[in-house]
């Protein structure tokens, strides 16, 4: 899908959302692959084996049938004897009524595959059918592979699973082809010679696909799924996603008083929407949020990514109750210097944006923030008290547990001056922001002790600290240049041609759009820069997003495929630092 940004009228600004759908309306060619492939432009081919005994490695095929059909009407037969090159056994000639004699002068199966195969003609739209597939298909793979052929490996429906969905003990005492066959008024008998049984899967599978349609099961994709253990009343719903645009963007699911359930994202909004009704759903709470499910609202998008950071936006903004990720993502923890004399860490919410230098995060919980806390007061000997210290110590104050282990140079009664314990602070800020490696030494060595010490959940816990610490740290020096940069413009190919732009300020993304192969992107970029959302500098270290969204981006921005048209990089290089924690690997956890 794509769409020519055009230049706003004099005095409109447009935002993001009218910035990605602005274009010249050119024609939308959209192939089977994006809208689904519907049940009736599905070539069936039915086949059915006749056989000298049970297992496709010991015995052989002594009859093919097949019926071709589409949209409901055949298009060919197929029907042939084998010759096995060894006796049929009595038992199978009772069965099938075929004899030694009337296989004399048959072809082998050498000949009759490549025949077949040819017949059906297996491409992205044909499936095989049979009754108890895994019986036929066996027997045919078993002789491709025996005869060095490629097997096409194509879409298999078998009719017996098909019939385990929709047809009850009630109907039907079992699911064998004649009793099936009876249910559904099939034209011919099956009686265990290829053909006939052929043309008697072809009424029952047309009988059974017209009780799936009313639960969905309309396209090819919906064939894949529907043996799933998925119930009818939620089946049923999958016809909300008939009339769902196939490109990529935001779906939102409505409950009964219209409030949004579950908020996604898609490549393709009809498919994704299906496969919640068509498919087996394990996810207890998922499960019963599509039962809730009344209708479902979708916002289309121009690109993936402006996909991606709708969806956090609208989980961020809505807080649907389904939704377990990227909830109040700007309540993250992070870790920071206390602004005072002697400065220590601490854990907060919020930062202001002149802070930049004294920060790590935003962490994914408490706890990871407090373990990063710790490890760096492994590595850098700050204070650990909660009090604020004045710059001169009260007469009568006491030194702390820690102080009096080395652990700290005790500002608290005059171990240090203000001027001493300024050094430690900016070993401790440098680690924060640049310089890991301190941190990274100071953990591994005390990890290496515990364990020569046999100590090893305490050097486990050591571990975490560690890992916690080195997640947030690639995080910061990741994110930062980006949420400190005024305006960046970036661009990529896409597949079949033409480009893929973004325009990020400040680490939000505020604008995007595609180019159409063969056209210059220079005009489309100008508009997106100038119609794209204003974002003023942001008053916290985060930047004018969340993490999440700038992660997105970053991930977007550092593809291979990617290439920077523009860059306003304000006071921060687009770069990480030499030692940052992108150097080190991050250590495993149970």
């Amino acid at each position: 899908m794509t769409a020519n940004l055009l230049a706003p009228a004099p005095g409109r600004r447009l935002g993001l959302e009218d910035a990605t759908r602005a274009g010249t309306g050119t024609p939308l060619q959209i192939g089977f692959d994006e809208l689904g492939v519907p049940l009736s432009e599905v070539t069936f081919v039915v086949v059915d084996l006749e056989t000298t005994g049970g297992s496709p490695t010991r015995c052989e095929i002594t009859e093919v049938g097949a019926v071709k059909v589409r949209g409901g009407e055949v298009l060919g037969e197929f029907q042939t004897l084998v010759d096995p090159g060894t006796p049929v056994p009595p038992m199978i000639t009772v069965l099938t009524g075929i004899t030694d004699a009337m296989l004399i002068g048959a072809p082998r199966i050498g000949e009759v595959l490549p025949s077949f195969l040819e017949f059906a003609g297996f491409g992205p739209t044909t499936v095989l059918v049979a009754h108890n597939a895994r019986f036929d298909v066996g027997f045919l793979r078993a002789a491709a592979a025996r005869l060095d052929i490629t097997w096409p490996s194509p879409t298999v429906v078998d009719t017996v699973a098909l019939a385990r969905t929709v047809v009850t003990k009630d109907e039907a005492p079992n699911h064998k082809l004649g009793t099936l066959a009876g249910l559904f008024h099939a034209t011919t008998s099956p009686d265990h010679r290829a053909l006939h049984d052929a043309r008697a899967t072809v009424d029952v599978l047309h009988g059974l696909l017209g009780r799936l349609a009313p639960l969905g099961v309309t396209h090819l994709e919906d064939l894949a799924t529907v043996a799933d253990p998925v119930p009818h009343r939620r089946r049923r719903k999958a016809t909300l996603a008939d009339s769902l645009p196939t490109g990529p963007g935001v779906y939102q699911f409505l409950g009964p008083a219209r409030e949004v359930l579950y908020v996604g994202k898609a490549v393709n909004l009809r498919r994704r929407v299906r496969s919640y009704f068509t498919a087996g759903e394990k996810r207890k709470r998922i499960g019963e949020m599509l039962d809730l499910t009344q209708d479902v609202r979708t916002i289309p998008c121009a690109t993936e990514l402006e996909a991606a950071v709708r969806e956090l936006r609208l989980i961020a903004e809505l807080d649907p109750p389904y939704n377990r990720r990227s909830r109040r993502p700007h309540r993250r923890p992070w870790v920071r210097l206390t602004d005072e004399p002697f400065p220590r860490l601490s854990i907060v919410r919020t930062v202001p944006a002149d802070r930049a230098g004294d920060v790590v995060g935003p962490f994914t919980s408490r706890a990871a923030a407090q373990a990063a806390l710790e490890a760096l007061e492994e590595a850098f000997a700050l204070r650990r008290c909660a009090q604020r210290l004045p710059v001169v110590p009260r007469p009568d104050a006491r030194a702390c547990a820690l102080a009096e282990m080395g652990r700290c140079g005790a500002p608290c009664v005059g171990g240090q001056s203000v001027e001493n314990y300024a050094e430690v602070v900016s070993a401790a800020r440098r680690g924060l922001t640049s310089e890991v490696g301190p941190v990274v030494s100071a953990l591994r060595s005390r990890i290496a002790t515990l364990a020569a010490q046999q100590r090893y959940e305490e050097a486990a816990t050591e571990r975490d600290r560690l890992h916690a610490f080195l997640a947030a740290a690639r995080r910061t020096q990741r994110l930062r240049p980006l949420w400190r940069s005024p305006e960046l413009v970036a661009a990529r190919r896409v597949e079949g041609g033409g480009w893929e732009v973004v325009l990020v300020r400040y680490g939000r993304l505020a604008g995007t759009c595609t180019v159409p192969r063969g056209v210059d992107p220079m005009p489309a970029i100008d508009a997106l820069v100038a119609t794209g959302e204003e974002v003023p500098r942001p008053q916290t270290v985060m930047g004018a997003a969340s993490a999440e969204e700038t992660e997105l981006i970053a991930d977007w921005v550092e593809h291979p495929a990617t290439r920077l048209v523009r860059l306003d990089s304000g006071d921060e290089p687009l770069a990480c630092p030499v030692d940052g924690a992108a150097k080190y690997p991050l250590p495993p956890r149970d």
